[in-house]
């Protein structure tokens, strides 16, 4: 709720705040004995054990008698009941067992009355309330009612009772005296209440009123004036509907209409209360203490009437266009307007009532008698004999679809009338003649409203009507003779009854039953002077709307049934019984530390808080995260016309609300968001000074005069701050009003004025003047509230919070981490209400709160060890129909709630996270504790408490494994990051390939200096392969990935400063071939992989490891190869000097098959992800950032090679078809052995005559080129001039990189590439 909303609330507030502070005034004076003061007549039972155990005995702390009540029979049918004489408001009941005996109740419930008839159970957190009564004959158990009792009959119903005794009670009841006046409306009176004045503008409301009616619909309340503005209270379908109007505008831009619907079932002739606070446009709606606040539309606060306001009905000067809208009829009382008693005035006659045909200041019994049924009802009812005609009618109520309302056996057949998917149904059964009939009427009927129903079957055929529409009346044809049993069954529970029909029980209301056309008369079946009854209730309907209110949170749609009710959650975007738990994580960072990579994502940052879910961009490639929310203009947009006072309004929306966007930046560390004013002859912020010519709205819809690059508070842009700008006379380029085009632009960063939803342009209105805008996206980055941590160093430490709220629904959830096997997390410590959990063992999270009196634990036991200093998450939550422990994501227990005790709590309690109450305490770190979507700030407060620190380490225990390729977790204070500089890879896990695309000639050289090659090389490598403390190699790893669909090529080729080599290479036929040279052979060691050919356009990883004289080779995800050197080679790959990529241009000893065969015109592909151990040669040629020893030599265009990461496993070598062995395989790319598949060897031939021939001409070139640069062994370059000179591109290559200006004395042979 904005600021502005809450002082504009205040003064209502107030005002309720004072109501309820006279209220509880009140109720601590209303305290009055009422039952012991009353005569013995005036308590009466369902019977009794014996005259000294009668009714009037039951008087708290008399001795009287057998000292209290017992009935005859011990069960649940009994009943004692009050009559106080006069309406009462009852506030508290006390009781005690039977003086000095083994009698007394345990639990008992509460009907009242006004009439003795249409009782009604005492309700409290939406069920039927069940109180806890005594445990022994003479202790006194008193229960304060949440709800006041207005009535004169109070029955007391025994659910529980002893078990060494029988049902035994002593009460009283405390209250006072209640009175009112009482108004009955019969749908024609209407009270038209007229002001002083002819028009009232009221700017603050306060109505009250009673009523009790049997109608579903009816105006309550209405009044209107001529400028449209209206108030109306009415019942539709018997909900209560608030319609208000404080102003529309005439062209429709400004509706202000709103209209609020409360409560159901209000057509039961009970007691309902309402209250109407408005103050401006804030309305405090209240019905039978259940409140909604909203806030009316529009932009109007004052109520403008004309003349009156009525109750009961329509004036008659509105009736024309009030669209058949029914006046009201039952009874009113205490009807308060704007602190006149309208009642009263009534009274006096000092209001018009002049439409009234009888005014009477009493409220009349309603005729009818309902019967309600459970789940084990029945009603027996006599009919006549062998009729010819069967006539039965009943109205009900019922939230369940199916039952059976009626059932009744023919001479040869039966009939049964029910209720199927909300449908009545009729259906006769002839078993002899196998004859069934079966038609439907209506839908929709399990409402919980009243429906009548009226079957008629006589002379061959049946009508059905539902809700006495004649004109959907169902007809069918009978083909047999009707003749009644005289036996009718209600209720569908039929004990010891042999009956055809379906034992479907009817759980619901009837009333005004008729059998044969003739009433039923239920006081005679009462008393037992006709037909029978099972657990039935007569004069009661005990229907409860529990989808009211709505207890499904965050909109899902409440459906129910008569014992319960369920949510639908979908597309609400929460989950759980009640829609409370979210579905999202609270941010992009959150997805983030679970592995998400970049892109576009819902959260729900106030987890399950008000603030709906939205969806954002989240972005992961950098070490922070960055949470992206778009807005609807587009880059350069033109700013050409004013649309008002000389100005253009340029609306900015994003897809978020506005307290979603508040959402994401109040919890982040920075937010950024991009501005440009591109300009000409547009005049943007004028001088410091000055009136600003353009300024923009942010949030609160502040204005703001600074642009992007500045600051607060300082009208200049980002020129006028670094001194930069087109004029410096000027701070904005635009300020300078050139005719050419010239922008200012930068960022706006100030996080509590983002973001810009309106940019208001002020100087495009001169001939010539052109502007575009632009307003890029706002991005923020980080999430505080997920790092807010505190770390607890003593099993005494806690942290304390002393305002924490309760709900009926509670959520908790946190991140923790300990090495203790032991600790409270945190617990509450209400006077009425507990809340703990707990670690146990160091692998069970244990949860336990109270309910009413109860108290539930839900434990869950992890299969690994939570005390292993890494992070788990634990999520517990109670709501009203079930309690939810989690955690990890995983394991979770769930427990049905009981039924009683979810009170919404108003008061505040402590809540300590750690122990206060002489437990153990957590000891480790805790973080981003939430409670019901509300960050509990720990940093903060662990500043202030000793033992705790703010703040926690160790992030990478938990997190590291996001950490890939050999990337390395870093702590860091919020959080962790991943240090790929080691890895071949990028990206914030190290998953991101680093590859660059050669071109024909294009190499990559990558030089170890002679001091540090050795340290380079010993960094552990990709598989912790480890590297001898001397420079010479008895092991490495070599792993790349590349494709090409051109061949021969050299991939991979390391040098030394001996003549040893690894060299990688592809064959003319596209083929693999492997090369060591590492001395006491005469030619190096080769592996041949002949039979695939690499060469076809595909990206392919290679991984060649060596541990000295043991080669693995890895080919994409094929089978591990072992190869062995020959036992006459060394082991050491000694001094190690360069690695080259595409292409080898070296001088010194090179083995010339190298060169003859695979180097030129050199590699022309893709190359990513090489690594040698601990170097990454091509990664830092293409990060200009790393300072490297590397050098490129032609084009070389970064990416990725199409190489995705390997998810597939090895393939086993009998599946493999590639694999030699294969049965079948043909490999016709072996160039050392003769092709046996018929290839025409005429070809080859003619092949290698051109091959000798090319081989000539470049043996002359290399001749020419040697005697032309022949230099006494040395080479010395001139840059420029060499670039000029050089006839090739090897050629410029060679003169102008001054790492080939060496003299290489060692060596006996030179090559020139």
């Amino acid at each position: 709720m904005s600021y502005l909303s809450v002082l504009l609330l205040l003064p209502v507030l107030c005002g309720i705040i004072s109501i309820s502070i006279a209220a509880s005034s009140a109720s601590r004076k209303c305290e009055d004995s009422l039952a012991t003061p009353l005569p013995y007549s005036s308590f009466t039972s369902s019977s009794v054990f014996a005259r000294a155990y009668g009714a009037g005995y039951a008087k708290l702390n008399r001795k009287q008698g057998a000292g209290g009540w017992s009935p005859l029979e011990t069960n649940r049918n009994q009943w004692l009941q009050v009559d106080l004489g006069s309406r009462k408001q009852v506030v508290a009941i006390v009781t005690q067992g039977r003086y000095s005996s083994s009698d007394w109740t345990s639990k008992y419930r509460l009907l009242y009355s006004d009439t003795q008839k249409n009782w009604r159970p005492y309700l409290q957190d939406g069920n039927i309330w069940t109180f806890e009564g005594n445990v022994n004959s003479e202790g006194v158990v008193r229960h304060e009612l949440q709800h006041a009792i207005l009535a004169r009959y109070i029955r007391f119903i025994p659910v529980e009772w002893s078990r060494e005794g029988r049902i035994g009670v002593r009460l009283d009841l405390y209250g006072c005296s209640y009175w009112a006046d009482v108004i009955s409306f019969d749908g024609h009176g209407v009270i038209s209440y007229r002001f002083r004045s002819k028009k009232v503008k009221i700017m603050k409301d306060v109505i009250s009123l009673k009523f009790r009616t049997t109608a579903r619909d009816g105006v309550l309340l209405h009044g209107e004036g001529q400028q449209g503005d209206y108030i109306s209270l009415e019942l539709r379908r018997a909900r209560l509907q608030l319609s208000i109007n404080l102003g529309s505008n005439q062209y429709g831009s400004i509706q202000g209409h709103t209209s609020v619907t409360s409560g159901s079932l209000l057509d039961d002739d009970h007691w309902h209360s309402v209250v109407i606070e408005r103050y401006r446009r804030n309305v405090n709606f209240t019905l039978d203490h259940h409140t909604q606040q909203f806030r009316t539309n529009g932009e109007f606060d004052h109520l403008d009437l004309d003349y009156e306001i009525s109750f009961g009905g329509l004036p008659v000067s509105v009736k024309p266009s009030s669209g058949g809208r029914e006046n009201f009829v039952g009874c009113m009382e205490g009807i308060t307007y704007n602190g006149d008693n309208i009642t009263n005035l009534v009274r006096r006659k000092k209001v018009d009532t002049s439409s009234f045909r009888n005014l009477t200041f009493s409220c009349a019994e309603s005729s009818s008698v309902s019967v309600f049924f459970n789940s084990t009802s029945f009603l027996r009812l006599p009919g006549q004999t062998y009729s010819d005609t069967l006539a039965v009618s009943l109205s009900f109520r019922t939230w369940n679809p199916n039952g059976l309302l009626m059932y009744t056996p023919l001479a040869d057949s039966w009939v049964e009338l029910g209720l199927t998917e909300g449908k009545v149904t009729f259906l006769m059964r002839h078993d002899t003649k196998k004859l069934r009939i079966d038609i439907s009427s209506g839908s929709g009927l399990n409402d919980g409203l009243w429906h009548s129903v009226h079957l008629t079957a006589l002379e061959y055929y049946a009508m059905l009507t539902v809700d006495g529409d004649e004109a959907s009346t169902v007809r069918t044809t009978i083909p047999i003779y009707i003749q009644t049993g005289g036996t009718y069954y209600f209720g569908g529970y039929f004990l010891n009854t042999n009956t055809g029909s379906p034992q479907r029980s009817f759980q619901g209301c009837m009333q005004m039953i008729h059998v044969d056309d003739h009433p039923a008369d239920l006081r005679a079946v009462e008393q037992g002077l006709i037909g029978s009854f099972e657990n039935v209730s007569l004069d009661m309907c005990a229907i409860i709307d529990r989808c009211v209110p709505n207890p499904c949170e965050h909109s899902g749609r409440c459906s129910q049934t008569w014992d319960t009710f369920s949510c639908n959650c979908n597309g609400t975007g929460y989950t759980g019984a009640t829609c409370h738990t979210p579905m999202y994580q609270q941010s992009c960072e959150e997805y983030k530390h679970q592995g998400k990579s970049s892109g576009s994502y819902w959260i729900d940052p106030d987890g399950s808080g008000p603030i709906a879910p939205f969806r954002v961009s989240c972005d992961m490639t950098e070490e922070k995260v960055w949470t992206t929310l778009k807005n609807n203009l587009s880059p350069q947009t033109s700013v050409t016309s004013a649309e008002q006072e000389g100005k253009a309004v340029l609306q900015i929306t994003y897809n978020v609300t506005d307290e979603q966007v508040l959402l994401v930046t109040s919890s982040a560390e920075y937010c950024e968001q991009y501005v440009a004013y591109a300009c000409r002859m547009s005049r943007l912020l004028n001088t410091p000074d000055g009136s600003p010519f353009t300024w923009w709205v942010g949030r609160a819809n502040e204005r703001h005069s600074y642009w992007g690059g500045s600051g607060p508070g300082i009208q200049k842009c980002s020129c006028g701050i670094e001194h930069n700008c087109t004029d410096p006379k000027y701070y904005c380029n635009c300020d300078a009003d050139l005719r050419s085009w010239r922008e200012d632009a930068g960022l706006l960063v100030y996080k509590d004025h983002l973001p810009v939803s309106q940019v208001v342009v002020g100087d495009t209105g001169r001939a010539g003047s052109e502007a575009k805008l632009t307003v890029g996206p706002l991005r923020c980055q980080g999430d505080r509230n997920y790092w807010n941590a505190a770390s607890f160093s003593s099993p005494a430490s806690y942290l304390h919070f002393p305002s924490f709220r309760e709900e009926a629904s509670t959520d908790i959830s946190f991140y923790f981490k300990t090495s203790s096997t032991h600790g409270v997390f945190l617990e509450n410590l209400g006077t009425t209400d507990f809340l703990h959990i707990e670690l146990r063992g160091g692998s069970v999270v244990f949860f336990s709160f109270d309910v009413g009196s109860e108290r539930v634990e839900l434990s869950v036991r992890s299969p690994v060890p939570l005390n292993d200093d890494q992070w788990h998450r634990v999520e517990a939550e109670k709501n009203i129909k079930e309690a939810v422990l989690q955690l990890n994501g995983q394991y979770r227990e769930v427990r049905h709630s009981p039924p009683q005790g979810h009170t919404k709590l108003e008061y505040y309690s402590d809540l300590y996270i750690g122990a206060s109450s002489g437990q153990r305490g957590f000891l480790g770190c805790m973080r981003a504790l939430k409670i019901n979507g509300v960050t509990i700030d720990l940093e903060e407060r662990a500043k202030v408490t000793a033992g705790v620190n703010p703040g926690c380490q160790g992030h990478c225990n938990s997190y590291g494994m996001h950490c890939r390729n050999g990337g390395t977790c870093v702590e860091q204070y919020n959080g962790y990051s991943c240090d790929c500089s080691l890895t071949a890879y990028d990206g914030p896990f190290c998953t991101d390939d680093v590859g660059g695309y050669f071109e024909t000639g294009t190499l990559v050289r990558y030089d170890f200096p002679p001091d540090a090659g050795a340290i380079a090389l010993r960094e552990e490598s990709l598989s912790n392969v480890g590297v001898p403390s001397e420079a010479n190699l008895t092991q490495e790893e070599l792993v790349f990935s590349f494709s090409t669909s051109s061949a021969p090529s050299i991939l991979v080729y390391i040098s030394s400063r001996t003549q040893d080599y690894l060299a990688v290479v592809l064959r003319h036929n596209g083929t693999l071939q492997i090369r060591y040279s590492l001395g006491g052979l005469t030619e190096p060691y080769t592996i041949d992989v002949d039979h695939r050919n690499m060469a076809n356009g595909q990206p392919h990883s290679v991984n060649i490891t060596r541990n000295l004289r043991e080669i693995r080779l890895q080919l994409d995800h094929y089978p591990v190869s072992t190869y062995t050197l020959p036992e006459a080679s060394d082991t050491q790959l000694n001094l190690v000097k360069s690695i080259f990529l595409g292409k080898v241009f070296e001088t010194g000893q090179i083995d010339p098959i190298l060169i003859e065969r695979y180097n030129t015109p050199g590699f022309v592909g893709c190359l990513s992800r090489v690594q040698f151990n601990s170097v990454a040669p091509l990664k830092a040629a293409l990060r200009s950032s790393l300072a490297s020893p590397v050098s490129t030599h032609g084009i070389l265009v970064p990416s990725n090679c199409g190489a995705s990461p390997l998810t597939i496993s090895p393939m086993a070598s009998a599946s493999d078809p590639w694999y030699l062995e294969a049965a079948g395989a043909v490999f016709p790319f072996n160039e050392d052995k003769t092709s046996e598949d018929g290839v025409d060897r005429n070809s080859a031939i003619i092949g290698g005559i051109i091959s000798m021939v090319i081989f000539t001409v470049l043996c002359i070139m290399v001749f020419v080129i040697r005697h032309m640069f022949r230099h006494k062994g040395s080479y010395h370059t001139n840059e420029a001039k060499g670039a000029e000179s050089a006839d090739c591109a090897d050629a410029a290559i060679i003169v102008n990189d001054p790492a080939f200006t060496e003299t290489i004395d060692e060596s006996k042979k030179e090559w020139f590439i």
